[in-house]
């Protein structure tokens, strides 16, 4: 091998271990710089803490008892049968009031919409409730139920749609811009959008009145879904029933905010008819999916047995019916647990002969907070608390002066105490549920409470 040929072999022999050394040196710094610790960055996003304004506190009555059908010249025309009168309170809330028109041709028909304005940076403690008693040849019943604040979705459980039933969806729009309502109901085949229940436009200030029967002809155990967008509205249910041309009574039903898996409705008054008839049903809907719901009755008589738990089975989107009648007369509170979320409300009668009235039950929440509530004028009115596992006191305070009534309430009891018309502050150490209750001859009606919205609290804005 000449000297030429022996340098070049000898610098590409030094070339290649250099490059191999330069490589295995980059896979060592590799893998090294992979295992060893790098240096942590993190960044905090950016939060805003921030109160919303507190908004008007705002409230809808059902308004007076409505007929439909009295003018033979129009059989769809509604009219004011009953006039409702509403306490409401405290007075220095300073509320204003507006009528909300368009139920009737009349300012009869008219409802009341009650506003008062925040106070000292919070929303200003309100309540209210109405009654109404109709004495007609077409149209008798007391009903009674609370102002309620509107809502984006409800649910109305009672009524029907059969013969001799004369049942209103009524539609109150107390805000300041039109109302869209979509209606669906639930019966023995399921869920149904009507064209009759779409697109419902209820304008500011007014009501809007459907017929439970325009919605579903024929259905015995119906339940409604009302979803409102642009502005929510106050939905409620006026049911009325008529036995071989001679009136059965009347209602105001109140409706459900939301499903839930743990319905509680004090105060169902378990009549005994004595005329082979079911004077008092429980309505149970499981919209979502099939569930098992467990009924307990709770006697408000404490020396009283309790009836055996039942379980019932729900088939998703269909409503089912448990009758109670039983049971020995008396005041319960049902609790139902179920699998799955449901709606419900409960049904009792006074009777089904002449002079018979009857009355919708629906489930209550949870009062863990003081609020205000309104005990409607009527006969035999009762604040009826349902307890906690724990044993509670729950007070009730005038709030436009008078004496405090203290109720207690043992563990997983249920209690009652005679009350007047007016508005109360409602206190107690755990949490509890609550409803008004009447019970008078030939006379029957109750509505839950609901605690009031509570002050806007801070939320936590990321820009």
């Amino acid at each position: 091998m000449s000297d030429r040929r022996l340098v070049r072999f000898a610098a590409t022999s030094a070339r290649v271990v250099a490059g191999a050394a330069v490589a295995t040196a980059a896979v060592v710094g590799t893998v090294a710089g992979i295992a060893a610790p790098w240096p942590a960055y993190t960044a905090e996003p950016v939060r805003v803490q921030a109160t919303p304004a507190p908004s008007d506190t705002v409230l809808a009555c059902d308004g007076p008892l409505l007929a439909l059908g009295r003018s033979a010249d129009a059989a769809n025309s509604l009219s004011a049968a009953a006039a409702q009168q509403v306490v409401s309170g405290p007075s220095d809330a300073s509320a204003s009031t507006a009528s909300l028109t368009g139920a009737t041709d009349g300012d009869d028909g008219a409802a009341e919409a009650l506003r008062a304005a925040p106070r000292d940076g919070t929303q200003t403690p309100l309540a209210a409730a109405g009654s109404a008693t109709a004495v007609s040849d077409d149209l008798t019943g007391f009903a009674a139920s609370a102002c309620r604040v509107p809502l984006a979705e409800s649910w109305l459980v009672g009524g029907a749609s059969t013969t001799g039933s004369n049942d209103l969806v009524v539609l109150a729009n107390p805000g300041t811009v039109p109302a869209t309502v979509q209606l669906s109901v639930y019966g023995a085949q399921g869920v149904s959008n009507p064209p009759g229940g779409s697109n419902l436009v209820v304008p500011p200030g007014e009501r809007r009145v459907v017929p439970l029967a325009g919605l579903l002809l024929g259905e015995e155990s119906p339940v409604v879904r009302v979803v409102a967008s642009g502005a929510p509205v106050h939905a409620s249910l006026q049911t009325s029933l008529t036995r071989v041309l001679l009136p059965g009574g009347s209602d105001q039903v109140a409706p459900l905010a939301q499903a839930d898996e743990r319905l509680v409705i004090p105060g169902v008054q378990v009549v005994t008819t004595g005329e082979g008839q079911a004077g008092t049903v429980l309505r149970l809907l499981a919209p979502g999916a099939d569930a098992t719901a467990t009924v307990t009755m709770v006697p408000l008589d404490a020396a009283a047995a309790a009836p055996e738990p039942r379980s019932v089975p729900l088939t998703a989107g269909l409503p089912t019916s448990l009758d109670l009648s039983g049971v020995a007369a008396g005041a319960y509170t049902l609790d139902i647990s179920a699998t799955a979320p449901v709606v419900g409300g409960a049904w009792s009668t006074t009777g089904f002969g002449e002079g018979a009235d009857f009355a919708w039950y629906a489930p209550a929440p949870a009062f863990s907070s003081p609020g205000v509530i309104a005990v409607a004028p009527g006969v035999g009115a009762q604040v009826v608390i349902a307890g906690a596992p724990s044993d509670a006191t729950v007070t009730l305070t005038p709030v436009d002066g008078g004496d405090a009534l203290s109720i207690p309430v043992a563990a997983g009891a249920s209690a009652a105490a005679p009350v007047a018309a007016g508005v109360y502050r409602l206190e107690a150490d755990v949490p509890v549920r609550a409803a008004v209750s009447y019970a008078a001859a030939g006379a029957l009606a109750s509505y839950p409470l609901w605690p009031a919205d509570a002050a806007a609290s801070a939320v936590t804005v990321l820009p």
